[in-house]
């Protein structure tokens, strides 16, 4: 099963995304890994990484308060979820008990551990919700399926269901947290790698049963795969990935559906520039946004080309409806989209 993803040193952190739009570093205050971002509105974030730390602003990025949770420096949070400044879930990954759920509601001032994973053979890789209430979790194959868990009261407690049968050598991905997507009040979709994966699974009654379809990305290492997706509406998106060993290669980084993931292709026009951990739809600018440790891109006609914008290193990005967004990365990196 493919457990982690090999970092880069951080480089040159921005990234011009046109004359008028642009990355602006901001400072963290940690050198930890980032691995999860959370845009929940113009002045608020959260943000999650190595040795149990997790970052969050309320004033849009000028300041971060930075913090470890307590009992969990061994821990790598993969993903987070906010809700607004007050409330949030993190979502660590690691073999057995090193995958947990931890849930705050004040802020970060303290946190409760909602669940812990209790099979040596399990790995959580992303977390999603619908609403406030309704959210979803998923892992690596168990016993030959996925593990999909939800919650109904906001990530207190959390449920087992039966997860889609995974193939042989399929898993996914807890590069950013961002293999899982969720949309509308019941509808998902999350993408896997490895030599029996590359495909795309969708739900559209909140996990309880899935369809899957083969995409173009490349898998024909344990390395490689597909590492997240997005999507503009509910039959258009994207899925982003590589091979994270080899950086710079472009082959197979990029498939795109039209059909709500029933299908999907290559670009058509040029990919990414590189292997890609995670991509954003904006909404309020109508374009993908992809990251990874070898650079930026941007798309303006629904993924089919892409051009690069820069050589940042980041690991994850998040946007909010109306276009304010951060990317985060190794050594504690963090940038602000901003238009000048």
């Amino acid at each position: 099963m493919m457990r982690a993803v090999v970092l880069v040193a951080f480089g040159a952190i921005a990234a011009s995304i046109s004359p008028g739009q642009s990355w602006q570093p901001q400072t963290s205050g940690t050198t930890a890994s980032l691995r999860g971002i959370m845009a929940v509105s113009a002045q608020v974030a959260w943000a999650s990484g190595s040795k149990g730390t997790f970052l969050s602003t309320v004033d849009g990025g000028s300041t971060w308060r930075v913090a470890t949770v307590p009992g969990a420096a061994d821990l790598d949070f993969r993903a987070v979820y906010a809700l607004d400044e007050n409330t949030a879930v993190l979502l660590s990954s690691g073999a057995g008990p090193a995958s947990r759920v931890y849930r705050t509601n004040d802020g970060g001032a303290s946190w409760n551990v909602v669940y812990t994973n209790g099979d040596p053979a399990g790995f959580f890789d992303a977390v999603g919700f619908w609403d406030e209430a309704h959210g979803i979790l998923l892992g690596d194959p168990v016993k030959g399926r996925f593990t999909i868990m939800t919650t109904v009261d906001g990530g207190v407690t959390w449920h087992k269901e039966k997860g889609p049968a995974a193939g042989n050598k399929e898993s996914a991905f807890a590069a950013s947290g961002t293999c899982l997507f969720t949309r509308g009040t019941r509808e998902a979709w999350f993408v896997t790698g490895g030599p029996g994966g590359a495909r795309v699974f969708h739900t559209t009654d909140g996990g309880q049963t899935w369809s899957v379809a083969k995409t173009p990305l490349r898998n024909d290492s344990p390395n490689a795969g597909g590492f997240s997706l997005a999507f503009a509406s509910g039959s258009r998106g994207v899925a982003v990935g590589g091979d994270y060993k080899n950086e710079k290669d472009s082959a197979g980084n990029v498939a795109v559906t039209e059909d709500a993931g029933k299908t999907w292709s290559g670009p058509g026009g040029a990919p990414p520039a590189g292997f890609r951990s995670a991509v954003a739809y904006v909404a309020a600018r109508k374009m993908y946004v992809t990251v990874g440790t070898s650079g930026t891109d941007v798309s303006v006609d629904g993924g089919k080309s892409w051009a690069p914008t820069g050589s940042g290193a980041y690991n994850a990005l998040s946007f909010t409806a109306e276009g304010v967004g951060w990317a985060v990365g190794p050594g504690g990196a963090v940038a602000k989209f901003v238009e000048k």
